[in-house]
């Protein structure tokens, strides 16, 4: 049956409730959203459907050119002055699996009273009631500019050049979005030795070269995992289809490469950034760190730097519901166990471009120092 699973009638449902919720809650106001896809098989056309019907109910929607990730659309939304984002994704599931997540103004994904609110517009809509006849004038076609501009933010959050163009990096974008953009963020930060997993560069919604595009799964990385061993590489980063979370393995002094959990990583970052911005004199006086329940306790390597950490529900829309709703407060870096991180607040979703920039910079800085980041180092 067409409505237990994802195509084109249960996109145009959601989206035309979301669209008609927009229209009550903005008083009716022109609205404008963002419409991002990654690799997933029927994720373009998918994106190019809920375009349609956005437009034809009045809203001016920029929709992506190409497969972008995830956070690149969080980064859009704000950027563009949008009141609601969309992507087709299905994040590190299955490759069978599709899916659609919704952002509001605020470039989060949607939290009380928004989302069920939302999803009771959706469930109160009729098939009959979809507007399908899209009026091209309103889809404005995306791409560079805004890449541009979200690389460069992503370049700038950097904090220490130490040992970048020493740094070797082995890349594996395991068939998804992260190849449109680690590889720029990562050129412009200043990493000059950065390899590619060539076999698996290439976007593909079959993700012919793993069992599952995960890379919370050691198998995931093998492939990048057996190339930084044999040309002796520092590190390897492993983003997901799109491009929300990243996997690491660090060389442990041995030319052995240790695979690190998405706890050690969080702790890793949170200590590295604070130390650095204590190091660079810049530490901010209302800084604060952020962390779900199930994530570490990096709260005590933040209190060693004089800097709270907030704890929340276990979602990364609830860190960026804390970022939202501490507007005098400077949000430094945050993340949970299963390897989603976030530097910085121009994105309000787990990042996982920008936390490759910073993993790197935090391995290139411990190089740089004779050490590595290994647990056991």
């Amino acid at each position: 049956m067409w409505f237990n699973r994802i195509n084109a009638y249960t996109l145009g449902l959601a989206t035309q409730g979301l669209a008609s919720y927009a229209q009550t809650f903005f008083n009716g106001k022109p609205l404008k959203a963002a419409i991002a896809f990654d690799s997933r098989n029927n994720s373009k056309s998918f994106a190019r459907k809920v375009a349609e019907v956005l437009s034809a109910n009045g809203v001016h929607t920029f929709l992506f050119e190409d497969l972008r990730p995830t956070p690149e659309l969080s980064f859009a939304v704000r950027e563009l002055g949008c009141d609601f984002g969309i992507v087709l994704t299905a994040s590190h599931n299955p490759k069978e699996y599709n899916g659609y997540k919704v952002y509001w103004n605020d470039g989060g994904q949607l939290v009380p009273p928004h989302d069920s609110a939302v999803i009771e517009q959706v469930r109160a809509t009729r098939f009959e009631d979809i507007r399908w006849d899209a009026n091209e004038a309103l889809i404005e076609i995306v791409g560079t500019a805004i890449d541009d501009k979200y690389t460069d933010m992503v370049a700038g959050l950097s904090l220490s050049n130490a040992g970048k163009t020493e740094l070797d990096i082995v890349f594996t974008a395991l068939h998804g979005t992260s190849i449109m953009s680690v590889p720029p963020a990562l050129a412009k930060a200043g990493f000059t030795n950065v390899q590619l997993v060539e076999a698996q560069s290439t976007p593909d919604g079959n993700f012919p070269t793993v069992a599952s595009p995960n890379p919370e799964e050691s198998a995931a990385l093998a492939m990048a995992v057996a190339q930084a061993e044999a040309t002796g590489a520092d590190l390897v980063i492993g983003c997901d289809p799109d491009t929300d979370r990243v996997g690491i393995a660090v060389n442990d002094g041995t030319g052995k490469m240790q695979l690190l959990n998405g706890n050690d990583t969080a702790a890793l970052l949170v200590h590295y950034i604070l130390n650095a911005y204590k190091t660079n004199g810049t530490l901010p006086a209302n800084g604060f760190t952020a962390a779900t329940v199930v994530t570490t306790d990096v709260a005590d390597i933040s209190a060693a730097y004089g800097v709270p950490c907030y704890r929340c529900l276990t979602g990364f829309k609830w860190i960026a519901d804390i970022i939202n709703n501490k507007p005098e407060e400077q949000f430094l870096v945050g993340g949970e166990e299963s390897y989603g991180y976030l530097i910085g607040d121009d994105v309000r979703d787990k990042d996982a471009v920008a936390s490759a920039v910073m993993i790197a910079e935090m391995a290139a800085n411990a190089k740089a120092q004779g050490r590595t980041p290994a647990c056991n180092n």
